[in-house]
């Protein structure tokens, strides 16, 4: 699985170790625009990154990452066939992936290319669960006329995924009655750590790593990851369609990873979702989600003892 260098495009696809699929789509998104985007801006990106990182423990040589072709969907057709395309799209390549014993990822595009990905990596792994960064519960039955919406992605998981037996939601901060009532008649299936719940239990002398491991002991032992940038401080990303005030900072959502990659747990899979180009026309937003993601593929790989 390995023998290629870190984001080498020219690494043979099936000697990598990560397998990552482009989603160049955001087409239902209810704010700002641009997450279609995020996979050119991050890949642009990566090429300035130093790859030094002692947070996270890979054993032999470096970890190989083969970028695919992006997945491909009628741009002319109505957003919830597109949705469909994508959710079939991703589930295949997914599944491929994974019986190579390659890790897939995702990397959108806004938040509702998961659910393909998320279902392949459920009927792979029989049991899995879910760990979501974000500012939102994305719980909506639908959105604005779209089954598939970036404000449904986890109620359609949810829904269609019996073998997700836990989603642990980190970082929440903006959510609606309906999304509430969901949580309250899963019982015990969807686990929130809100954003203000985390400010509490630091101010009261708690540590972030604490949480992160307390959180992380309840889902089971295969996990996939789904992180939106907007579950970060909207200063580390504020181009991404629909910014909240608060949010984790970086360091805390490495150490977030750090606690899965150090579990035991394995992550099956992943995707970074909701990366926009910056207002300003600087290339922040792109250098964070690049630093998010190679973190992502770290953790991963760290977490299948590699």
């Amino acid at each position: 699985m390995f023998g290629c260098p870190i984001f080498e495009t020219s690494c043979a696809r099936e000697n990598a170790t990560v397998l990552i699929t482009p989603v160049c789509y955001d087409g239902t998104a209810s704010y700002g625009k641009g997450t279609s985007r995020g996979p050119e801006i991050i890949l642009n990106a990566y090429e300035q990154l130093d790859y030094e990182e002692p947070r996270f423990k890979l054993a032999g040589t470096p970890l190989g990452v083969f970028i695919d072709e992006p997945a491909s969907f009628q741009t002319s057709a109505e957003d919830n066939i597109i949705g469909e395309q994508i959710r079939a799209e991703t589930h295949r390549r997914t599944l491929e992936a994974l019986k190579r014993g390659q890790i897939p990822a995702l990397l959108g595009g806004e938040h509702s290319v998961s659910l393909g990905a998320i279902e392949a990596a459920a009927e792979h792994a029989k049991e899995l669960g879910v760990l979501q960064i974000d500012a939102h519960m994305d719980l909506r039955k639908a959105y604005e006329g779209y089954t598939y919406s970036h404000a449904s992605v986890m109620r359609n998981v949810i829904d269609s995924c019996p073998e997700v037996t836990r989603l642990a939601q980190v970082g929440i901060r903006d959510y609606c009655e309906e999304e509430q009532d969901v949580v309250r008649n899963a019982d015990g299936r969807i686990l929130v750590l809100r954003d203000h719940m985390i400010f509490e239990a630091t101010d009261a002398g708690r540590s972030f790593k604490d949480l992160c491991i307390e959180t992380v002991s309840m889902l089971p032992e295969n996990v996939y990851i789904s992180f939106d940038i907007d579950g970060l401080d909207p200063s580390l990303c504020p181009g991404t369609g629909t910014p909240v005030p608060g949010g984790l900072s970086f360091n805390q959502a490495v150490m977030l990873m750090q606690v899965v990659a150090e579990s035991g747990k394995r992550v099956v899979g992943f995707d970074l979702v909701e990366v926009a180009p910056s207002p300003d026309g600087s290339e922040w937003d792109a250098n964070v989600g690049a630093r998010i993601l190679y973190r992502l593929c770290l953790c991963a790989a760290a977490s299948w003892n590699c």
